[in-house]
């Protein structure tokens, strides 16, 4: 049996993973923070579906070190780690408190690279050994009035490059899947006016779904996929490409 560790299971591109890998075979840990509903109603949903499989539930806040090595400990087997939690504001940089930066950087960066340096043994001794950020392409193309937010994804990235070439030997990739315009909460306060003009600049003409995502996650997270490592693969229907 195979588990996967999938931070954010609450949010729609997280609850798409999920229901993504448990389809694939995988036993799946589904972290949230606040979202212990929607998380609660997938576990009931899946375990119905995959009554063979395994998933449990964990709850953190991703902006608070101290239980982090809690909820490692916790596992018992991860043979993958999805880092789909994230968040974002909407302000120039001079408007930004300390705090929100801090609360950025530590869901997407800190407490992920924190529960890797905690997790990796695991991922060590899985025949698989997978580890994949959903990122976005502000990581690369940036945005201004979430410049904080575009340079948290873009450190993933830099992330991924360096860490994916230290732990190849051990078997484990390292990856990153950058969204562009998805259809989720995020982008729900959006006036018709903003989406109109929004999909005017994508080329793909539609703003993209949570499960055009999680493909990608499971592509990666595939035995086939031992071949491809700190690669940060853009899917945003040739948006800001």
């Amino acid at each position: 049996m195979k588990f996967a560790l999938v931070m954010g299971a609450s949010g729609d591109i997280g609850k798409a993973i999920a229901d993504e890998l448990a389809e694939d075979g995988w036993s799946l840990y589904l972290h949230y923070n606040k979202g212990k509903q929607s998380v609660e109603e997938q576990l009931v949903l899946l375990q119905q579906q995959y009554p063979k499989q395994d998933f449990f539930s964990l709850q953190l806040d991703m902006t608070q070190e101290k239980n982090i090595s809690e909820l490692a400990e916790s596992l018992f087997q991860v043979d993958a780690v999805v880092f789909s939690s994230g968040f974002t504001t909407y302000h120039l940089l001079t408007e930004v408190s300390a705090t929100e930066m801090h609360d950025l950087f530590a869901v997407h960066v800190t407490t992920p690279i924190q529960l890797i340096q905690l997790l990796q043994d695991k991922l060590t001794r899985s025949a698989l050994g997978r580890i994949v950020f959903v990122g976005s392409v502000y990581g690369e193309a940036g945005s201004p009035m979430e410049v904080i937010y575009s340079t948290a994804k873009g450190a993933q990235s830099a992330f991924v490059k360096a860490y994916s070439k230290e732990v190849a030997s051990l078997g484990i990739t390292v990856n990153v899947v950058a969204p562009g315009a998805v259809d989720t909460k995020m982008i729900s306060d959006f006036s018709q006016e903003e989406l109109e003009s929004l999909l005017e600049e994508i080329p793909a003409g539609r703003l993209g779904t949570p499960q055009d995502i999680s493909f990608w996650v499971k592509q990666l997270l595939d035995q086939r996929s031992g071949y491809i490592t700190g690669q940060t693969i853009t899917v945003s229907g040739g948006w800001l490409k």
